[in-house]
């Protein structure tokens, strides 16, 4: 049988975990190239944060070897990068003047780093968060300079806050909102996790506002809108993400914030496909790794012709990975929409845990301090279980028969006096 030539265009997590669930089910079905535009193997993005912070190296994170590829038989070129996809001819060309045809073709060109268009956002020392090129560049900033601004108070700006405290920098995190990770965090989970990033060493700007990075030829400073300012050698903007369509919508393939797909990763056009955070299904783009994943494997059975139901969407889930602090948040968190909750906050053991419900199902849930129920609790929200009112209150019995074994209450009442701790629950 005459192999299919199937070109992946990104050598990122999301088009690799898709070729590796190929190889699984049929690796003998096509002649596969892959052109990256970073000059690496594949690597866990994921996990720059924790290269930054010092606990993991650069070489651990390379998810795929050299050798991988070569084992598999996989066309590898790396630093090089699709300009343009033929979609009649089924040709795709590089910046490097290569030409190669294609049967079929995935494009997993993730996206990029959302850098704010002020005055000063091309100076030296001004950096987004996205590769491994740019944790190098912290690193070796980091010993020449010793005031930092990371531009972002989510998930990846406090990653990386984290990560240049343990490098020797002074850290300033400037958020545009009220409090940190207000689209995974409700106001009291939040105001826990600055008290115990501030006892780290992190200082907060909150309601601010950039106007301009100043400085001469490299960054010295940020300025509000306010006319009020920080000095920063080091200005890291961690502002969000935007996926990277341009080589799709200048090669005639339906975009709208990202590339349009079906439930089977399907573009508008035949035979090429998108998946990872440059794909956008149902009016959703993901850019956590899980739903990456399971498109990825959706993908692999499609083209493997192996009957399956297509990618319905994903529950989104995050944990934030700094050392010391764990927080993990699934769903929604918000009471609205006829949703009410649970709460339990325990702060002098620094727990705070909150159930949201709506017709008797959990549809979120934020965890503070313990995450140890969070798997328990994201398979509840995926299997939309339907749990009664006795169900709902022993939701942590686990917890509170650790650190209540003598007392030995349950959870039964609006408000519970114990030994150690203060506990509110409201239904």
């Amino acid at each position: 049988m005459t192999k299919q030539k199937l070109i992946v265009i990104g050598n990122g997590m999301a088009g690799m975990r898709c070729i590796e669930e190929i190889l699984i089910h049929s690796p003998e079905c096509f002649d596969i190239t892959v052109f990256g535009s970073e000059p690496h193997v594949n690597y866990n993005r994921i996990l720059l944060s924790t290269v930054l912070q010092g606990s993991t190296k650069l070489e651990d994170i390379n998810i795929h070897s050299f050798a991988w590829y070569k084992e598999n038989n996989i066309t590898l070129f790396k630093g090089e990068s699709v300009t343009h996809i033929d979609t009649k001819r089924k040709i795709i060309k590089t910046d490097k003047n290569r030409e190669t045809m294609y049967d079929k073709l995935i494009i997993a060109t993730g996206s990029s780093p959302y850098m704010l268009p002020v005055k000063g956002a091309e100076k030296e020392g001004v950096l987004g968060f996205r590769t491994i090129e740019d944790c190098q560049k912290m690193i070796e900033i980091s010993k020449r300079y010793k005031k930092s601004a990371v531009i972002g108070g989510g998930l990846l700006g406090l990653e990386a806050a984290r990560g240049l405290l343990n490098l020797g920098m002074d850290v300033q995190v400037i958020h545009h909102s009220g409090f940190l990770m207000e689209r995974q965090l409700d106001r009291a989970a939040s105001a826990m996790l600055r008290e115990e990033l501030e006892k780290q060493g992190m200082s907060f700007l909150l309601n601010k506002h950039t106007d301009e990075i100043i400085g001469g030829n490299r960054a010295e400073g940020v300025r509000f809108n306010d006319n009020s300012k920080v000095a920063a050698d080091l200005v890291v903007m961690a502002t969000g993400v935007r996926p990277n369509v341009n080589l799709a919508k200048k090669s005639g393939i339906a975009t709208n914030r990202a590339i349009i797909v079906n439930d089977y990763l399907e573009t508008s056009i035949p035979d090429i496909y998108a998946v990872g955070e440059c794909a956008e299904h149902r009016g959703m783009t993901y850019g956590l790794v899980a739903p990456l994943y399971e498109q990825g494997k959706v993908l692999a059975r499609h083209l493997c012709q192996i009957k399956n139901e297509g990618y319905g969407g994903s529950v989104l889930s995050t944990q934030l990975k700094i050392s010391g602090i764990d927080v993990y948040s699934v769903g929604e968190f918000k009471e609205n929409q006829g949703a009410k909750a649970i709460t339990i906050s325990n702060m002098l053991d620094g727990i705070y845990k909150k159930v949201v419900f709506r017709e008797g199902r959990i549809v979120g849930a934020v965890l503070f301090g313990d995450t140890s129920e969070a798997i328990k609790l994201s398979q509840m929200i995926s299997e939309k279980k339907d749990l009664s009112q006795a169900e709902k209150v022993q939701l942590f019995p686990s917890q509170y028969e650790k650190e209540n074994a003598a007392a030995s209450m349950p959870l039964t009442g609006i408000v519970c006096n114990l030994q150690v701790s203060y506990v509110t629950v409201t239904v």
